[in-house]
């Protein structure tokens, strides 16, 4: 019934009851939808017709004091008095206190009408709901006009007392209802916002407390709808009818607002502990009152509002409870996460002590975030879990994948957590099963030295199932890994391996074949959300880029690895892109950049780690180009000691013998810079083309003979070009065109040589050494991004021809050519003689020397 109709009824009962019509009427309706206007209308018409009026408001808190609401009624007139036995305990006694308040109202009535008004009567407490139920049955003959109002759909609704009231012939109900759409639109346009009754009745659900709220948030502007804000009076509205449907329709709107659209009668009762009809009559009550629609609230501020009552502690019981019964039926891990999480927030400054059930969900919604590529969330779960566990084993357990997940965000992190479970291990507290998974994360993470003290004590230095830093091998040519690489796609489980084969690809005999498979694993990372693998991949490009001679290109993903982890981060693993940028910057003539990264201070622990012998080099390199050849020895003999005490000496990875003897030869000791460079060749991996160019040319320039310079020179330039190490190629033919100009007998070819070694150089971008091979040559024309090797001479060729005519310019036979580029011999010589026509020669030595010192070419197919 809307308000005009109840009002109306209310008059028409009023001037009925005063000439003889119904004494009992009872104003049922939703929270908030006028019972108690409605009430205030009756007692303002009984009062100016003249009519004695006793009222009373039942509240919550006084039900359980006897007679609350009956000395209400009756301090409302003088005349009357409180029964004199209403103490009583006796079913007699309060027999007597009924028939004594009825003489007393039915003795008032003879002169003046007597209306009793009961507001909110399901708050009312037993005792004067039976002496309601009384007066109603015994005063028939007296003018009395008993009006009671209660809330639909109350949990503190006695059916009893109603059905009671309406076996009585003349009895009157009146229901109220929520104002529809155009009782809306009416009482918009009646204060000034007609053009936002759409807005209005929406918000509101035509409930007349949330509408007046409304009207007060709107704002001036015509356009613009209604505006509730977190705590101001549309939110008050909201819990204002929370509070006076009841409790349980209260903590039915909270676990509705808290499950979402995840809510139904069913999860409701069971993360509430209820029973599943009582949630349903919450629910009946807070839809017919518009507090909710379709269980869920109308707005952020009315879905703030409902929880705003609800203690901290209670609020993290609920959001723990939500995220167990989500679970249970199988939601959403995200949804599931968002109440873990939500509920440790609650737990700020205490600890969360989980049971098991909770636990389990813990870790189970952190593996499914990870899956989804949530690791921020995933991590933080997989926190709460480890520290609401009260088990020590499982909390190790959970504090390695910890390690392993947050390598993916922040490899500092990920140290820190290894840290712990390092020390879990050493104080006996690791369970056996975890010494492999841990032992794996460290291999991966590159910390040999914590690897080699696990396993000091151990039969097998070397468990079975687990593998040290995978190293190139000597012979490898083309990595198996890169079958990897074209078949895994990046997830946690295969990153590892990932990184491996990648690692054995950037430091194979073709560098080159690993920067599309890190390129694209960078972009991948980066659009999966994770920095610490993007940085990873970053720094093993930037590696092969710096093998390959790109020097701009290096520093440039060395310092993009940097960028993306986290400003605090102060993780080892950093320090492999800071010993690129060294390098790089170095060969760059960057020199002040350069020292700024090379005199940072080592952290703690770099040296057990991959990451310290990569940096040693890179700052040992430094201090040669700074004229250090002393501290400069110290480093690569150190990391020589390191990579020896773990196992790993091997000189494709990082070549500190010739680097040393560098450092030797500058100190004026030959003889000692040639053992060096022999005992890297004698290494198992020494005669691979890199380490053995670099050693062959130590040699050389070791030895006293310029004959037998120009021989060792000549094989390591050979060497250096098919290892695809252009600046290394660069290096070496300017030693050899220096020692063919010395020698005498060909000066032209040794200038030739120069010019070739200067223009190799300019295209990686290494000014220095420009001006170290032709000190009065413009830099302008050499020096500029770099582009593939060979491109003048080869910009008249199509592809295939170019490839053909750098293979025999590296002085390959026409079979030799014709086995690696899956060709048959006569296709070779059809484009060696077009190569020959369009760059007018006539024969293979004449081909351009630029073509020579194409190593990225040079690649098997």
């Amino acid at each position: 019934m809307g308000r005009k109709a109840a009002l109306g009824a209310v008059d028409e009962v009023l001037t009925g009851r005063l000439t003889g019509g119904p004494r009992t009427v009872l104003v049922e309706g939703p929270s908030g939808c006028g019972k108690s206007a409605v009430l205030d209308a009756v007692i303002e018409r009984a009062s100016t017709a003249g009519a004695v009026v006793l009222s009373a408001v039942c509240f919550a808190g006084e039900r359980r004091t006897p007679l609350s609401a009956l000395r209400q009624l009756i301090h409302s007139d003088r005349s009357l008095s409180l029964p004199w036995s209403t103490a009583g305990d006796r079913a007699g006694s309060r027999v007597e206190s009924m028939q004594q308040l009825g003489a007393q109202l039915r003795e008032l009535s003879t002169d003046v009408p007597v209306v009793i008004c009961v507001d909110d009567a399901h708050h009312a407490d037993d005792g004067s709901l039976d002496h309601l139920q009384y007066l109603a049955r015994h005063v028939r003959s007296a003018r009395i006009l008993i009006v009671v109002a209660l809330a639909l759909h109350h949990e503190s609704q006695r059916p009893a007392f109603v059905t009671e009231l309406m076996r009585r012939p003349d009895f009157r109900r009146i229901e109220l209802d929520r104002l529809s759409r155009p009782e809306v639109g009416d009482a918009a346009r009646a204060v000034g916002h007609g053009h936002l009754a759409g807005p209005l009745y929406d918000l509101s659900g035509g409930n007349p407390l949330l509408l007046r709220a409304l009207f007060e948030e709107c704002p001036s502007a015509p356009a613009a709808g209604p505006r509730p804000r977190p705590g101001g009076p549309y939110a008050m509205a909201v819990a204002a009818c929370l509070h006076r449907s009841g409790p349980v329709a209260a903590s039915v709107a909270q676990a509705c607002v808290l499950l979402g659209t995840l809510a139904t009668p069913q999860r409701i009762a069971r993360m509430l502990g209820l029973a599943p009809h009582v949630v349903r009559q919450g629910l009946t009550a807070l839809e017919a009152s518009g507090v909710l629609r379709d269980a869920q609230a109308r707005h952020p501020a009315a879905h703030d509002a409902v929880l705003s009552g609800v203690a901290a502690d209670n609020r993290g019981h609920l959001h723990r409870r939500a995220a167990l019964v989500l679970r249970e039926d199988s939601c959403p891990a995200a949804r599931v996460a968002d109440h873990l999480l939500a509920a440790a927030d609650t737990y700020a400054g205490g600890r969360w002590t989980a049971t098991a059930a909770e636990f389990e969900a813990l870790r189970d919604a952190a593996e499914a975030l990870s899956a989804d590529d949530d690791a921020l969330r995933a991590v933080r779960l997989l926190e709460l879990a480890r520290q609401a566990c009260a088990d020590e084993a499982q909390r190790n357990a959970v504090g390695i994948r910890l390690a392993r997940l947050a390598s993916r965000l922040d490899p500092a992190a990920a140290e820190r957590h290894l840290d712990a479970a390092v020390t879990a291990l050493r104080c006996g507290l690791l369970d056996a099963e975890q010494v492999q998974p841990l032992a794996q994360l460290l291999i991966a993470q590159g910390r040999c030295a914590d690897v080699a003290d696990l396993f000091a004590d151990a039969d097998d230095a070397q468990p079975k199932g687990l593998v040290l830093p995978a190293i190139p091998t000597a012979g490898a040519t083309a990595p198996a890994g890169e079958q990897l690489l074209r078949s895994a796609r990046l997830t946690e489980a295969t990153v590892v391996p990932i990184r491996q084969a990648l690692f054995d690809l950037v430091h194979s005999d073709h560098p080159e074949r690993a920067l599309p498979w890190s390129r694209r694993l960078i972009e991948e990372s980066e659009h999966r959300g994770a920095p610490g693998w993007q940085a990873a991949f970053a720094t093993l490009h930037a590696q092969a880029l710096l093998r390959t001679g790109d020097l701009a290109g290096a520093g440039s993903f060395a310092t993009r690895a940097l960028e993306v982890l986290p400003e605090q981060s102060t993780g080892t693993s950093a320090y492999s892109a800071t010993a690129v940028l060294i390098r790089a910057c170095d060969a760059m003539g960057q020199y002040t950049e350069a020292s700024r990264r090379a005199d940072q201070p080592v952290p703690r622990g770099l040296l057990g780690t991959l990451h310290g012998p990569a940096f040693l080099r890179a700052r040992g390199l430094h201090q040669l180009t700074g004229g250090q050849p002393r501290s400069a020895l110290a480093d690569f003999l150190e990391a020589g000691r390191l990579l020896g005490t773990w196992g790993i000496d091997s000189p494709a990875y990082l070549p500190w013998r010739t680097d040393a003897a560098e450092a030797l030869l500058s100190l004026g000791r030959p003889e000692q810079a040639a053992r060096l460079a022999g005992e890297q060749l004698a290494r198992p991996d020494g005669q691979r083309p890199w380490p053995k160019g670099l050693a062959l040319r130590i040699q050389a320039l070791a030895s006293p003979s310029v004959q037998r310079r120009m021989s060792l020179l000549t094989q390591a330039q050979e060497e250096l070009h098919r290892s695809g190490d252009r600046l290394a190629t660069a290096r070496v033919m300017a030693d050899l065109g220096r020692a063919t100009q010395a020698d005498g007998a060909r000066p032209a070819k040794g200038e030739a040589l120069l010019q070739a070694a200067w223009q190799l150089a300019g295209e990686c971008g290494a000014a220095p050494l420009c001006r170290e091979i032709l000190p009065q040559a413009p830099l302008g024309g050499a020096v500029r991004t770099p582009s593939p090797p060979g491109a003048e001479a080869g910009a008249r060729l199509s592809s295939s021809e170019h490839r053909v005519a750098t293979l025999a310019a590296q002085g390959l036979t026409n079979r030799e050519i014709s086995a690696k580029l899956y060709l048959t011999v006569s296709t070779v010589e059809q484009h060696l003689t077009k190569v020959y026509r369009k760059l007018r020669i006539s024969s293979r030595g004449d081909l351009p020397l630029e073509l020579a010192a194409d190593s990225s070419l040079s690649v098997e197919s």
